[in-house]
């Protein structure tokens, strides 16, 4: 918590101070440090990270890292070009290319992690007005109700110091320590990926991400390395236990059978390896307004969205870019902290809110989709089947769901008008040859489906309050939220 004591030694003075060197933190400290600025960057741990998630890097990334000058840190790195997509549902293929940017080829970039990681903090350590330490920020320090820098433990030295900046950036990441401070909120909880990396086998379609509209839940796989595939297993909650082996249970007689033969026999023998990793996918909303003048936060300790769709890190990215350039703006005087805070509150955020909005909300929306109910009969259309036969429908409808995705065109009024084409196609498979009483209800039924998909998400997003307030009259919905479909 931010320390309301004046501190009596003496502190070491910067321009900006960084807690978090991942993936936020690092690029932003780069790109101060390259204009000028004197960066503090403090990381718990230097060693490289081993996350399996933000491992796929969308061409929206891949533009904001060039602009940054470090689009250099995905080479050397066994990095594996992506091209696009393939959605694969019982037995169906459907490959989703990336559309050109400006003219341009654009493409996505998976690989380890970590590797990218430390890659990024060799940049930060080149800079010679950033100083990178290991250490621990221990608080935030504060004083007449304003942020004036952080006491932190340098631990290759084992003391404790203390910095003091106009402005100190919160970006250690999903498991913040100093999140609560600030005023954010927890993230919630949604449900967990099980990883697991596959050798010695090759996806149906090389330099694509893939994804397996399995049940109870979607499972994505994509190429991180020359010969090794990362598996992502969504699993809702609860999470069977690994120790008694229901995890591997799942993995082996509900998982397995419906991937395709292409990895089939790589995934039991991973799963029979044993090493298998899971970890929490959580939401968290980007508190709207400053909270403590002085300081911000930044990347995973502000916001998350589900890694469904890989847009985490184009997001963060994207944030560096604008926050970055409005602090090394000339005009910008980070002593005058009043300023600071109406550039946060009023070119920051709503400068942001185009991409960072689009890419959240069609994060969770995709997952919702992706999880709704499947009839393999084909009698009842859910919002899953209406999905992946919009897609098959081509041109446009493919085209622009994948510039919204690869974040090279993000923007929310063009993702609700793709997603709900997706429910009025569904609407028109549902009614034909022609509609009945039964059908009419289904149809409706769909409708509200996606209704309550959106909702929520747009209301956490703070967007479209007007069109929000109609489809809630228009769809009011008097069972669970989203669970209409099952009837």
């Amino acid at each position: 918590m931010a320390d309301q004591s004046t501190e009596n030694h003496i502190a070491d003075k910067y321009d900006v101070i960084i807690v978090g060197a991942g993936v936020a933190g690092s690029a932003l400290a780069y790109y101060l440090g390259t204009h000028g600025k004197n960066v503090l960057c403090v990381e718990r741990s230097l060693a490289e990270p081993d996350r399996i998630v933000g491992e796929l890097m969308q061409p929206g990334g891949i533009l904001r890292l060039r602009k940054l000058g470090l689009e250099s840190c995905v080479e050397g790195i066994d990095g594996i070009s992506c091209e696009g997509y393939a959605v694969i549902i019982n037995g169906e293929r459907q490959q989703l290319t990336y559309p050109l940017h400006q003219g341009e080829k654009v493409l996505g970039k998976s690989f380890h992690h970590g590797r990218f990681i430390q890659n990024l903090r060799k940049k930060v350590g080149s800079v010679s007005k950033v100083n990178l330490v290991q250490g621990t920020a221990k608080k935030l320090i504060e004083i007449d109700n304003a942020i004036v820098g952080i006491e932190y433990k340098d631990t290759t030295k084992d003391i404790t110091k203390v910095a003091h900046a106009p402005l100190t950036v919160v970006s250690d990441g999903c498991n913040s320590d100093l999140r609560k401070a600030l005023g954010q909120k927890k993230p919630m909880g949604a449900d967990h990926f099980v990883g697991l990396i596959l050798e010695d086998c090759h996806l149906p379609y090389p330099n694509h991400g893939h994804v397996m509209l399995a049940d109870p839940a979607p499972v994505l796989a994509y190429q991180i390395g020359s010969n090794e595939i990362r598996v992502l297993v969504d699993v809702p909650d609860p999470l069977p236990s690994s120790s008694n082996g229901d995890l591997q249970e799942f993995l082996l007689n509900t998982t397995a059978p419906q991937l395709p033969l292409e990895i089939r026999d790589s995934f039991v023998v991973a799963v029979k390896g044993g090493k298998i990793k899971s970890m929490r996918n959580s939401k968290l909303h980007a508190t709207e307004r400053s909270i403590k003048p002085g300081a911000i936060l930044l990347g995973d300790a502000w916001n998350m969205r589900h890694p469904l769709t890989g847009g985490g890190m184009t997001v963060a990215l994207s944030d560096v870019c604008i926050i970055g350039d409005i602090i090394i703006d000339s005009k910008t005087d980070l002593n005058n902290r009043d300023k600071l805070v109406r550039a946060f509150n009023d070119k920051f955020v709503p400068e942001r809110k185009g991409i960072a909005s689009t890419i959240n909300i069609l994060s969770f929306a995709l997952y919702d989709v992706f999880c709704s109910p499947y009839d393999p009969t084909g009698k009842k259309v859910s919002m899953r089947s209406a999905c992946f036969g919009y897609f098959k429908l081509g041109g446009s409808c493919v085209s622009g769901p994948m510039s919204l995705l690869s974040g090279l065109s993000p923007n929310p009024y063009v993702l609700l008008y793709h997603f709900f084409m997706v429910a009025l196609y569904g609407v028109y498979v549902a009614l034909k040859p022609f509609p009945t009483p039964g059908k009419l209800l289904h149809a409706y039924r769909l409708l509200s489906s996606a209704s309550w998909i959106v909702i929520p998400l747009m209301k956490g997003e703070k967007i479209f309050g007007l069109f929000t307030t109609i489809l809630r009259i228009l769809f009011y919905n008097f069972q669970n939220e989203k669970k209409l479909l099952t009837v």
